[in-house]
């Protein structure tokens, strides 16, 4: 594929994927007004956020870092929207499939978490030094049980003799559950609750929302921040949660509609693509809609205990019984 040709599917995920983003977020705020009895804002109010924070003044406190705490928002932006890049789109492999791996997009998921927690200690706030402390612990809590998934789904494969393992790409064509036996479904079905549960606390959505927490610390690491730069975090937030939810569906659900519907060419690619989107859809609701209006916010000792003890150890169990599934299939 040309240079140009790669450079158009980029540009076609990349502006779709911030108005998707940005679209299931009013849905998320949607459903969650109908589960708590309220009508709710409409469909397009975050579009009518970001454009309104766009058009405001853009204010840089005194005491700030200036340097670091411009550029914090640009580079969250830049990494979730590269993460885009390396996402199964439905029928379509990723844009730069075969130029990085899963670890790579694990690392892209964690660099706008980092440059909010640096955006808040240049902010020059000590509510922006409280919420990037928490930043910091979250996610030192969940990258461990997220990391153990995709080493253990990429293990399967590479036992499978399936290459390059590591590839989302791969993982997308080739799911596991008709490969392995019943401790291995059992395994991938740990990891799978290991990971839906990671995905809330990756979006920093509560419970696990104690970086800004307004009622707490008035916003925490966001409490500075104004104008564009607040526009350019919405939207990495936005297009984050649809690469967190892609992800669960390249690593355990892939699956297709249009071959069982005897669909082919650009119909059944359609179709494939609309699929994708419900199931990602599915995936937010499933992971952050619904917890975020069912739970209270967590408390810092709660998170870090959570997921490097119970969560990890999920996790690690579901790794072990793909190990002991192999074993006993040989």
């Amino acid at each position: 594929m040309s240079g140009w040709a790669i450079f158009g599917q980029a540009v076609v995920v990349l502006v779709g994927g911030g108005l998707v983003g940005l679209f299931y977020r009013g849905v998320d705020r949607k459903i969650a007004a109908r589960m708590q009895a309220r009508i709710g804002p409409p469909l397009r109010q975050p579009f009518l956020d970001l454009g309104k924070l766009l058009v405001k003044e853009t204010v840089i406190p005194k005491t700030a870092v200036a340097w670091l705490f411009s550029a914090m928002p640009f580079l969250a932006v830049l990494a979730s929207f590269t993460a885009l890049l390396y996402l199964p789109l439905g029928p379509f492999g990723p844009v730069l499939e075969g130029h990085g791996d899963a670890i790579l997009v694990l690392y892209l998921l964690a660099i706008p978490a980092l440059a909010m927690a640096l955006g808040g200690f240049a902010s020059g706030s000590p509510l922006g030094v409280v919420g990037a402390q928490r930043e910091l612990v979250m996610l030192m809590s969940y990258e461990f049980p997220l990391a153990v998934v995709l080493v253990a789904v990429a293990w399967r494969l590479s036992e499978l003799g399936l290459a390059p393992a590591f590839s989302l790409g791969t993982m997308a064509q080739n799911p596991l559950w008709g490969a392995v036996g019943p401790l291995g479904i059992i395994g991938l079905a740990l990891l799978l609750v290991s990971l839906l549960v990671v995905t809330p606390a990756e979006l920093a959505k509560i419970p696990f929302d104690i970086p800004e927490a307004e009622t707490e610390i008035a916003g925490g690491l966001m409490v500075e921040y104004s104008g564009t730069y607040l526009a350019l975090f919405y939207l990495a937030d936005a297009v984050r949660t649809v690469v967190m939810a892609g992800l669960v569906v390249a690593l355990f659900i892939p699956y297709g509609l249009a071959g069982r519907l005897g669909l082919s060419g650009a119909v059944g690619d359609v179709v494939d693509l609309a699929f994708w989107l419900f199931k990602v859809l599915l995936v937010m609701v499933v992971a952050v809609t619904t917890v975020r209006v069912g739970m209270a916010r967590l408390k810092v000792d709660q998170i870090a205990r959570g997921f490097w003890l119970r969560i990890t150890a999920v996790a690690l169990s579901g790794l072990l019984l793909l190990v002991l599934d192999k074993v006993v299939m040989g």
